[in-house]
């Protein structure tokens, strides 16, 4: 497995991260890199490790995969633009999202989630 982590850790950061995830869709959330990293423990994650973004677009083409659409679009910066970062917005565009307008973008696959989740 790449990054050093077992694949049975990977697998369990994967689950975990998802479940976080899912629970914030259900209440219309969203949550910051550095909160979610703090929140896993089955393998550690710097808010800017790109193990965590690879982690992350495997969640969210999965889940787009299965018609719930791309879930880590609530994982953001905690200041700044408060957004999801650019590999967010490549996975979309590999997804067949129109990223020409990335807060269109980003909005428009924010609404997508919740409405999925919030209902369940």
């Amino acid at each position: 497995m790449p990054y050093g982590i077992t694949q049975s850790d990977w697998d369990a950061a994967k689950q975990q991260a998802r479940d976080i995830m899912v629970g914030r869709a259900k209440v219309r959330g969203m949550i910051p890199y550095s909160e979610l990293t703090a929140s896993i423990t089955a393998a550690k994650f710097a808010p800017h490790d790109q193990r965590l973004f690879d982690l992350l677009g495997e969640i969210s083409s999965a889940e787009d995969a299965e018609g719930r659409g791309m879930l880590s679009v609530l994982v953001v910066h905690k200041s700044g633009d408060m957004q999801p970062g650019p590999g967010f917005f490549e996975l979309a565009g590999r997804l067949g999202r129109d990223t020409a307008d990335i807060l269109r973008c980003w909005i428009t696959e924010l609404h997508r989630v919740h409405a999925v989740w919030s209902t369940r």
